[in-house]
């Protein structure tokens, strides 16, 4: 056993597992006040249910011995990790970089819980939380599990897959099998479920950008394990990961930041936290193939193309309610593909010819349709099934409140609910609004 290889990658599982309550608080503060406890409600269930999921068939689909057509393992091959833990002896059984295979599985299920969490952001305000626990079960056994396999063990989409003959495949630590996968999952959610009351009519500000920006910081403290880990030693491809990770979320940030001013004559705290977070993304599949200099360029684009496409729900009218599509599905596009210009040993820039350029553009697409068909068919029988939407007087009231009984503000949004309630009720009853006003009155 290699304890050092041990002790930093149990440090980096816990790592990735703090990116999740980060990306609650993130993904809490972008949401209006009345919603921010059912948003961070759905990172958490997404903790809860993919916590026991993946340990009960997850690591079979996912890494399993056995290989179903290139696309998913056989979850009854390790179901609750039988076979995984000891080995003949009855010794912990070691992987192939000298640690424990167990440990591998608390690194690993910290990534599928975190591809789940990063969806709920574009069906922000209007989801029902019991449709979602469902959701997280059926698509990270359906989608994430298969993704997974197909990538990061000997799949389709892996060196050992048929595009391998082109060039082996590139993606280090999640571009495809996290947010590509996210991002095309939540913009088909976002279809699925329909836009929110008042979409590009009325302002739906962030209601606390200081959590926001918290949850930024907790997100780029705990990608050094997401990214740095996935080397999957203490050695220097790990070193690598990291300074690659900071110079492209350092330039990601600045990119963003100088989009904004040039185009909007601010540069705003929500563009430095949503920078950040774009060039986290970017740099996820290219952690390991690319140079210091080549990441900083990566990121600077990953910064401007992604503040640029966050517009784009409002040209196309899909509402993403908190830029997952923007940030994640062309932040992960953009990471994957670049890695064809960038990549140190293979890339066009380097002298390395198109063929890594060609392989990163398959499996980017593939991902994409994979993501895309996977999720609509799920959203769509879910949706016939228990119904995504709560009820238009919830939407306006607030759904924190009836969701889970709670507001994060007490006291302090109660009535400035009840008049929205007020002003939703007049538009269908307006005697009944009177009556809702002259109580709350």
């Amino acid at each position: 056993m290699d304890t050092g290889a041990t002790a930093w990658m149990l440090a980096a599982a816990s790592l990735v597992l703090l990116m999740t309550p980060g990306l609650a608080l993130f993904y809490g503060g972008m949401s209006r006040s009345k919603s921010v406890l059912n948003m961070m409600m759905m990172s958490f269930g997404a903790m809860g249910v993919v916590g026991l999921v993946y340990v009960l068939w997850g690591w079979s689909m996912s890494f399993g011995g056995t290989n179903v057509a290139g696309i998913v393992g056989n979850p009854f091959q390790h179901f609750a990790l039988a076979g995984v833990i000891y080995g003949p002896g009855g010794e912990f059984a070691l992987n192939a970089n000298n640690y424990p295979v167990i440990v591998d599985v608390a690194f690993q299920v910290t990534f599928a819980i975190i591809t789940v969490a990063l969806i709920s952001g574009a069906i922000a305000d209007r989801a029902r939380f019991s449709t979602w626990m469902v959701f997280t079960a059926i698509w990270v056994t359906l989608v994430y599990f298969p993704m997974a396999h197909m990538v990061w063990n000997k799949g389709l989409l892996s060196p050992d897959g048929p595009f391998g003959g082109i060039a082996a495949p590139i993606d280090f630590a999640g571009g495809t099998v996290v947010h590509i996968n996210a991002g095309m999952a939540g913009l088909v959610l976002a279809l699925i479920i329909g836009r929110r009351r008042g979409f590009a009519a009325v302002p739906m500000k962030p209601h606390n950008l200081p959590l926001t920006m918290l949850g930024a910081g907790l997100l780029w403290f705990g990608w050094f394990g997401f990214n740095a880990g996935s080397a999957f030693g203490a050695n220097g491809t790990a070193g690598l990961a990291w300074v690659n990770t900071t110079s492209a979320t350092a330039a990601a940030m600045l990119g963003w930041l100088l989009t904004e001013k040039i185009r909007d004559g601010h540069a705003t705290s929500l563009g430095a936290a949503s920078g950040v977070v774009a060039g986290l993304v970017a740099i996820t599949p290219a952690a390991g193939a690319l140079s210091p200099g080549g990441a900083i360029i990566l990121g600077l684009a990953a910064g401007a193309l992604c503040a640029l496409a966050v517009g784009l729900k409002y040209r196309f009218g899909y509402d993403d309610s908190l830029d997952v599509v923007g940030v994640h599905l062309v932040g992960g596009l953009v990471g994957t593909v670049a890695i064809g210009f960038l990549s140190t040993t293979t890339g066009v820039f380097y002298g390395g010819g198109f063929a890594q350029l060609l392989v990163q553009v398959i499996i980017a697409v593939a991902a994409v349709i994979f993501s895309g068909v996977m999720t609509t068919i799920i959203g769509l029988a879910l949706k016939a099934a228990m119904g995504w939407r709560v009820r238009e007087e919830v939407e306006v009231v607030g759904i924190d409140q009836f969701e889970h009984g709670e507001s994060a503000y007490e006291g302090i949004t109660a009535g400035r609910f009840a008049t929205e309630a007020s002003v939703g009720a007049a538009r269908t009853n307006p005697e009944a609004a009177r009556t809702t006003t002259e109580a709350n009155a």
